[in-house]
């Protein structure tokens, strides 16, 4: 196996144009770089340089070697710059931007453990209901959730997880439901929506056995601020889909029930989208990574939550039966 050196050596004298210079640049002795291409030349069995006392000149078959010789060296340079990005401590500025409720419920908490491991690392956290355009406004990663097919885009995304959801009320409300566990029937009961002004929307639920039904209701309340439904929903304002993430706590203690039993609200899609995996920092890198396994840990309380609370209707009003 050729020594990568002796490699270097020879394109440093080629590119210097003789062995005086290369040493001048390399602050080597001349005789030493002579002797080290004498010998290279003597391992391939061919002469790469004609030398005499006042030329110096590249043979034919040494030009070839030249070439071949760039492409070995900058395959290594690139496999040490792999390494050495991996013992790299994360460093620089990252502008990110994310959904207010998520960052409330995950994001705020994970960037600061994230900073605490990473301390010469810097963060610039904006909250945004609307997309935000990351190539226009300068941001390195933009975290989103979505729900159904993820528009084409000319972004990276990164997959973090699943956002499951819950269709929730308060326990006041819940006992007013009408009788019976046909999910339709849930529409016609005050409802809250996330989103821009409208008259009617729609939850589409999946339930057992790939079952999926359409339910078009009439919200009360229509709003792009999921904190603020989530306390109109504690009030008994109105049945609403929430993330589990943001009602956990509040289904365990009872203040929340879940009115859709076996239905469930369509499932988001949690990622992180950015320009290029190319030129991407390394404490950008280190963060993706970080984000994608402490979702991993919440997905995990996620579906035990749904698990604990996912039971059929047997609470509510049922109906009577006739005798």
């Amino acid at each position: 196996m050729q020594d990568l050196n002796d490699l270097y050596y020879f394109v440093q004298v080629v590119r210097n144009g003789g062995f005086a210079p290369a040493g001048r640049a390399l602050d080597i002795p001349k005789s030493r770089l002579s002797r080290r291409i004498a010998l290279l030349e003597e391992r391939l069995g061919v002469r790469l340089i004609q030398r005499s006392t006042r030329t110096f000149a590249v043979t034919e078959l040494g030009q070839e070697y030249f070439e071949q010789c760039l492409s070995m060296l900058a395959g290594a340079e690139a496999a040490q710059d792999v390494i050495d990005r991996t013992h790299a401590e994360p460093q620089g500025t990252i502008r990110m931007s994310a959904p207010p409720a998520l960052i409330y419920y995950f994001l705020g908490d994970v960037v600061a453990r994230f900073m605490e491991k990473c301390p010469k690392v810097h963060v610039y956290l904006k909250s945004f209901s609307r997309p935000v355009d990351v190539l226009r406004e300068g941001y390195d990663l933009a975290v989103r959730v979505r729900f159904g097919a993820i528009e084409s885009s000319d972004l990276v995304m990164k997959h973090l997880g699943i956002g499951r959801q819950c269709l929730v009320a308060s326990p006041e409300l819940a006992r007013s439901l009408p009788a019976g566990a046909d999910p339709q029937l849930l529409g016609q009961m005050p409802t809250l929506a996330l989103g821009v002004e409208q008259r009617e929307c729609r939850w589409k639920l999946d339930g057992v056995d790939g079952a999926r039904v359409e339910v078009p209701f009439s919200p009360r309340l229509v709003t792009d601020d999921m904190l603020a439904l989530k306390q109109a929903a504690l009030r008994g304002v109105g049945i609403v889909a929430l993330p589990l993430l943001m009602i956990h706590e509040e289904l365990d203690a009872g203040r929340l029930v879940n009115v859709g039993g076996p239905w469930q609200p369509e499932q988001g899609n949690v990622h992180a989208v950015f320009p290029s995996r190319r030129g991407l920092l390394p404490a950008v890198r280190e963060l993706l990574d970080f984000m994608a396994d402490e979702y991993d840990r919440i997905a995990e309380q996620e579906a035990s939550t749904q698990q604990r609370h996912a039971s059929p209707l047997s609470w509510l009003p049922q109906a009577s039966s006739e005798k």
